[in-house]
Protein backbone atom coordinates (compact mmCIF):
# COMPACT_ATOMS: atom_id res chain seq x y z
CA UNK A 1 0.00 0.00 0.00
CA UNK A 2 0.94 3.25 -0.67
CA UNK A 3 1.64 6.59 1.54
CA UNK A 4 -1.74 7.69 2.36
CA UNK A 5 -2.62 11.19 1.97
CA UNK A 6 -4.84 11.99 5.16
CA UNK A 7 -5.03 14.71 7.26
CA UNK A 8 -6.61 14.48 10.94
CA UNK A 9 -9.78 17.64 10.37
CA UNK A 10 -10.87 19.56 13.68
CA UNK A 11 -13.29 21.43 14.06
CA UNK A 12 -14.95 23.33 16.56
CA UNK A 13 -18.61 22.65 16.50
CA UNK A 14 -21.83 24.13 18.33
CA UNK A 15 -24.68 21.63 19.91
CA UNK A 16 -27.14 22.89 17.37
CA UNK A 17 -24.49 22.65 14.51
CA UNK A 18 -23.18 19.03 15.82
CA UNK A 19 -26.90 17.64 15.56
CA UNK A 20 -28.11 19.36 12.62
CA UNK A 21 -29.46 17.27 10.15
CA UNK A 22 -29.77 13.69 12.39
CA UNK A 23 -32.02 11.60 10.93
CA UNK A 24 -34.34 9.46 13.50
CA UNK A 25 -34.08 6.08 12.37
CA UNK A 26 -32.43 3.24 13.20
CA UNK A 27 -28.42 2.79 12.25
CA UNK A 28 -25.88 -0.25 13.10
CA UNK A 29 -25.93 1.77 16.79
CA UNK A 30 -29.98 2.60 16.98
CA UNK A 31 -30.77 5.98 16.22
CA UNK A 32 -28.37 9.10 16.89
CA UNK A 33 -29.59 11.73 19.69
CA UNK A 34 -27.67 14.64 20.44
CA UNK A 35 -24.27 14.26 21.60
CA UNK A 36 -20.47 13.81 20.47
CA UNK A 37 -21.19 12.99 16.66
CA UNK A 38 -17.78 13.43 16.08
CA UNK A 39 -16.83 10.50 18.22
CA UNK A 40 -19.87 8.21 17.04
CA UNK A 41 -18.31 8.64 13.63
CA UNK A 42 -15.08 7.89 14.26
CA UNK A 43 -16.14 4.86 16.49
CA UNK A 44 -18.29 3.90 13.58
CA UNK A 45 -15.23 4.05 11.52
CA UNK A 46 -13.49 1.61 13.78
CA UNK A 47 -16.26 -0.83 13.57
CA UNK A 48 -16.06 -0.73 10.37
CA UNK A 49 -12.12 -1.46 10.12
CA UNK A 50 -13.00 -4.69 11.77
CA UNK A 51 -14.77 -5.59 9.05
CA UNK A 52 -12.82 -4.57 5.92
CA UNK A 53 -10.12 -2.49 4.71
CA UNK A 54 -9.95 1.24 4.86
CA UNK A 55 -10.38 2.02 1.23
CA UNK A 56 -13.80 0.13 1.28
CA UNK A 57 -15.03 2.56 3.90
CA UNK A 58 -17.16 5.41 2.57
CA UNK A 59 -18.69 8.54 4.24
CA UNK A 60 -21.88 7.92 3.29
CA UNK A 61 -21.83 3.88 4.83
CA UNK A 62 -20.38 5.78 8.35
CA UNK A 63 -23.09 7.98 8.44
CA UNK A 64 -25.72 5.35 7.69
CA UNK A 65 -23.87 2.77 10.46
CA UNK A 66 -24.36 5.82 13.06
CA UNK A 67 -28.02 6.30 11.93
CA UNK A 68 -27.41 10.06 10.42
CA UNK A 69 -27.36 11.73 6.98
CA UNK A 70 -24.70 12.84 4.74
CA UNK A 71 -24.59 16.36 5.38
CA UNK A 72 -23.70 15.85 9.21
CA UNK A 73 -21.07 13.74 8.51
CA UNK A 74 -19.35 16.13 5.97
CA UNK A 75 -19.89 18.78 8.62
CA UNK A 76 -16.88 16.92 10.66
CA UNK A 77 -15.31 15.36 8.05
CA UNK A 78 -15.07 17.26 4.43
CA UNK A 79 -13.55 14.37 2.99
CA UNK A 80 -12.65 10.52 3.64
CA UNK A 81 -9.17 11.55 4.07
CA UNK A 82 -9.88 13.60 7.24
CA UNK A 83 -11.93 10.19 8.28
CA UNK A 84 -9.21 8.63 7.98
CA UNK A 85 -6.93 10.68 9.39
CA UNK A 86 -8.73 11.00 12.56
CA UNK A 87 -9.24 6.85 12.45
CA UNK A 88 -5.74 6.69 12.30
CA UNK A 89 -5.10 9.30 15.08
CA UNK A 90 -6.91 7.16 17.29
CA UNK A 91 -5.71 3.92 16.32
CA UNK A 92 -2.24 5.73 17.16
CA UNK A 93 -3.67 6.15 20.80
CA UNK A 94 -5.14 2.49 21.06
CA UNK A 95 -1.90 1.32 20.26
CA UNK A 96 0.14 3.28 22.55
CA UNK A 97 -2.46 2.93 25.09
CA UNK A 98 -1.97 -1.14 24.69
CA UNK A 99 1.66 -1.19 25.04
CA UNK A 100 1.18 1.24 28.59
CA UNK A 101 -0.79 -1.06 29.75
CA UNK A 102 1.24 -4.33 28.77
CA UNK A 103 4.37 -2.37 30.26
CA UNK A 104 2.72 -1.62 33.53
CA UNK A 105 1.02 -5.43 33.75
CA UNK A 106 4.75 -6.55 33.43
CA UNK A 107 6.09 -4.71 36.46
CA UNK A 108 8.25 -2.13 33.89
CA UNK A 109 12.20 -2.63 33.44
CA UNK A 110 13.55 -5.47 30.63
CA UNK A 111 10.05 -7.36 30.84
CA UNK A 112 8.26 -4.71 30.67
CA UNK A 113 10.03 -3.55 27.30
CA UNK A 114 9.54 -7.10 25.72
CA UNK A 115 5.99 -6.58 27.12
CA UNK A 116 5.37 -3.76 24.71
CA UNK A 117 6.80 -5.39 21.99
CA UNK A 118 4.13 -8.20 22.36
CA UNK A 119 1.41 -5.56 22.81
CA UNK A 120 2.71 -4.17 19.09
CA UNK A 121 2.35 -7.17 17.39
CA UNK A 122 -0.99 -8.63 19.27
CA UNK A 123 -2.43 -4.86 18.62
CA UNK A 124 -1.46 -5.42 14.59
CA UNK A 125 -2.86 -9.39 14.76
CA UNK A 126 -6.25 -8.41 16.09
CA UNK A 127 -6.84 -4.85 14.45
CA UNK A 128 -5.08 -5.41 10.76
CA UNK A 129 -6.68 -3.27 8.93
CA UNK A 130 -6.77 -0.07 11.60
CA UNK A 131 -2.87 -1.29 12.14
CA UNK A 132 -1.91 -0.60 8.13
CA UNK A 133 -4.09 2.38 8.09
CA UNK A 134 -2.05 3.96 10.89
CA UNK A 135 0.83 3.66 9.14
CA UNK A 136 0.03 4.69 5.82
CA UNK A 137 -1.42 8.06 7.26
CA UNK A 138 1.62 8.27 9.58
CA UNK A 139 4.09 11.36 8.92
CA UNK A 140 7.35 10.44 8.13
CA UNK A 141 9.38 9.64 11.38
CA UNK A 142 13.23 9.73 11.70
CA UNK A 143 13.90 8.06 14.90
CA UNK A 144 17.50 8.96 14.34
CA UNK A 145 16.92 12.73 14.17
CA UNK A 146 16.98 15.17 17.10
CA UNK A 147 13.96 17.24 15.83
CA UNK A 148 10.39 16.07 16.32
CA UNK A 149 8.21 18.97 15.57
CA UNK A 150 7.39 17.51 12.00
CA UNK A 151 5.95 14.02 13.73
CA UNK A 152 2.11 14.19 14.61
CA UNK A 153 1.65 13.97 18.51
CA UNK A 154 0.49 10.35 18.60
CA UNK A 155 3.81 9.30 16.46
CA UNK A 156 5.73 11.80 18.67
CA UNK A 157 4.68 9.89 22.14
CA UNK A 158 5.06 6.28 20.39
CA UNK A 159 8.73 7.33 19.64
CA UNK A 160 9.10 8.88 22.77
CA UNK A 161 7.88 5.39 25.02
CA UNK A 162 10.03 3.69 22.81
CA UNK A 163 13.27 5.54 23.97
CA UNK A 164 12.74 6.11 27.67
CA UNK A 165 12.85 2.24 27.83
CA UNK A 166 16.47 2.40 26.34
CA UNK A 167 19.38 2.15 29.01
CA UNK A 168 19.68 5.04 30.43
CA UNK A 169 23.47 5.15 30.51
CA UNK A 170 23.36 4.87 26.59
CA UNK A 171 24.38 8.05 24.87
CA UNK A 172 21.51 10.10 22.82
CA UNK A 173 22.31 8.78 19.65
CA UNK A 174 22.73 4.80 20.55
CA UNK A 175 19.16 5.24 22.24
CA UNK A 176 17.82 6.06 19.38
CA UNK A 177 19.41 3.85 17.52
CA UNK A 178 18.26 1.14 19.91
CA UNK A 179 15.01 2.31 19.57
CA UNK A 180 14.47 1.90 15.88
CA UNK A 181 15.72 -1.16 16.07
CA UNK A 182 13.27 -2.51 18.44
CA UNK A 183 10.39 -1.07 16.25
CA UNK A 184 12.35 -2.52 13.67
CA UNK A 185 12.13 -6.06 15.04
CA UNK A 186 8.00 -5.85 16.20
CA UNK A 187 7.07 -3.70 13.14
CA UNK A 188 8.48 -6.86 10.58
CA UNK A 189 7.50 -9.21 12.54
CA UNK A 190 3.75 -7.92 12.96
CA UNK A 191 4.05 -7.62 9.18
CA UNK A 192 5.27 -11.10 8.54
CA UNK A 193 2.15 -12.04 10.61
CA UNK A 194 -0.40 -9.84 8.76
CA UNK A 195 0.81 -11.18 5.08
CA UNK A 196 0.48 -15.00 6.37
CA UNK A 197 4.43 -15.64 5.77
CA UNK A 198 4.30 -17.00 9.44
CA UNK A 199 1.62 -18.15 12.12
CA UNK A 200 0.52 -15.92 15.22
CA UNK A 201 2.29 -17.36 17.77
CA UNK A 202 2.51 -15.74 21.12
CA UNK A 203 5.25 -18.40 21.89
CA UNK A 204 7.24 -17.19 18.35
CA UNK A 205 6.41 -13.36 19.89
CA UNK A 206 8.27 -14.37 22.62
CA UNK A 207 11.58 -15.63 21.39
CA UNK A 208 11.58 -13.20 18.73
CA UNK A 209 11.22 -10.29 21.56
CA UNK A 210 13.70 -11.99 24.33
CA UNK A 211 16.24 -13.45 21.64
CA UNK A 212 17.23 -9.77 20.78
CA UNK A 213 20.03 -8.09 22.57
CA UNK A 214 19.46 -4.42 22.07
Amino acid sequence: MGKRRCNVYSASMSVNDNSVNIKQKRGAHGPYHHGDLRAALIEAGLDLLQQREADDIGLREVARHVGVSATAIYRHFPDKDALLGALAHEGMKKLAAMQRAAEAEAGGGPDGFRATGAAYVKFAVENPALFRLVFSCAPSINLLDSELGKVGSAMRALRENIAELMPADLPEYERKVAALRAWSIVHGLSLLMLDGQIEYDEETIYRVICGTTL
